[in-house]
């Protein structure tokens, strides 16, 4: 959804609030991992004239992201609520904005990109794990099963594969 600005730089201080939502129906992680939107609630964008062509973006987002649980990769409902607040200097150019390290790929010349907006503010605002529950117990490292729902036969006494190699050599000098 792009919302066009000039209408918020007639006069110093005016005040301007666009009804929105978010029209991605995905979120490609950092990862490269796709998350699926389940739901995404209207919201409100307030644009405020600041002044010497600044103007100040405020948002508060509410989306449900189905994430996998970082222990055993089932789904989780995970709620994101984002509150944003951004200033955008519009007398600075790209070049200036990439030199300043404040880039901001969500305005083009005169236009606001929501999406684009929320998009960024959604990623980096991410956990780095989510779990289906506090005690998710995981899947097992050698046969994939979902130790939430059930055991496995398999054999538990080494458990870090990385020590696997040197283990199989010790083995070796024990037969001889």
């Amino acid at each position: 959804m792009l919302i066009h600005l000039s209408e918020v730089f007639t006069c110093e201080g005016k005040k301007k609030e666009v009804p929105a939502t978010v029209e991605f129906e995905t979120v490609l992680s950092a990862d490269g991992e796709v998350y699926p939107v389940l739901e995404k609630e209207p919201f409100v964008v307030t644009l405020t004239n600041m002044g010497g062509r600044k103007v100040s973006i405020v948002a508060d987002v509410s989306l449900k992201l189905e994430i996998p649980c970082s222990r055993c990769l089932e789904a989780v409902p995970y709620l994101c609520e984002l509150s944003i607040e951004r200033e955008a200097d519009l007398n600075e150019s790209s070049e200036q904005r990439a030199e300043d390290l404040d880039e901001q790929p969500y305005i083009n010349g005169y236009n606001l990109d929501v999406d684009r907006l929320v998009w960024d503010e959604l990623l980096t605002g991410l956990p780095m794990t989510v779990l289906c529950k506090e005690s998710c117990k995981g899947i097992c490292s050698r046969c994939g099963t979902n130790l939430n729902r059930g055991t496995c036969d398999c054999d538990q006494g080494e458990t870090n594969l990385q020590m696997s190699a040197i283990q199989d050599i010790l083995k070796q000098f024990k037969e001889v």
